[in-house]
C-alpha cells in the first residue's frame, strides 16, 4: 500500500451514526468534526469529504448538518425509517461503501472514521485495489475485524482532547 505523501488524495467518509453513539456511549460528548477532517486530511490533498448523516426529527440536527457543510463536508442525509412493529432502523453502511468503491478510482487513500465491522471487507477490497485504508474510531467501540483490515489506526480516545467536543 502507498505510504502517507503530502501528494496523495485523499477522501474522508464519515459514519456519523457511529461515531455519534461511540463518543456518547463512552464519553457523553460529540465528536470535534473539524478536528476529525484535519487529522484525516494530514496535510494531503483532499478530494471529497463526505459525512453520512440520519435525519431523526430532533431539535438542532439542522444547525448540525449546516456546522458539518461549514466545516468542510458534503452530507449525505437518510430519513430514519420506522417500521409497523415499532423498531427502527437507520444506516449508511451500503451507501458509503458505493461511494468508498466509486471513489477508488480517484484517490490513493480513504479514511474511514468508523468502527463498524460491517465496513472490513470494504476494506479488503479497497486495499486489494491499490487505495490505502485508514480508519478513525474509538478503539472501546472499533471492531477488531476492521482495525485488523485496515492500513492504519487512529484511535480517538487517545486523544480525546482533540477529538471530543
Amino acid at each position: 500500500m502507498p505510504p502517507l505523501q503530502p501528494a496523495q488524495r485523499v477522501a474522508v467518509l464519515a459514519d456519523s451514526q457511529n461515531l455519534y453513539h461511540s463518543a456518547q456511549s463512552v464519553y457523553s460528548q460529540n465528536i470535534d468534526y473539524a478536528a476529525l477532517l484535519d487529522k484525516g486530511v494530514q496535510d494531503r490533498e483532499l478530494t471529497r469529504a463526505i459525512a453520512y448523516v440520519i435525519r431523526a426529527q430532533s431539535e438542532d440536527e439542522d444547525r448540525f448538518f449546516d456546522a458539518l457543510r461549514d466545516i468542510g463536508f458534503e452530507t449525505k442525509i437518510k430519513a430514519i425509517k420506522t417500521f409497523g412493529d415499532g423498531s427502527k432502523k437507520a444506516d449508511w453502511d451500503v451507501g458509503m461503501s458505493l461511494d468508498a468503491v466509486s471513489l477508488a478510482d480517484h484517490i490513493d487513500t480513504i479514511v474511514l472514521c468508523t468502527g463498524d465491522g460491517d465496513f472490513s471487507r470494504l476494506c479488503r477490497h479497497l486495499r486489494h485495489e491499490g487505495v490505502r485504508v485508514e480508519v478513525m474510531a474509538f478503539e472501546e467501540s472499533a471492531a477488531t475485524e476492521l482495525v485488523d483490515a485496515a492500513d492504519s489506526f487512529v484511535d480517538l480516545s487517545e486523544r480525546t482532547e482533540t477529538f471530543l467536543l
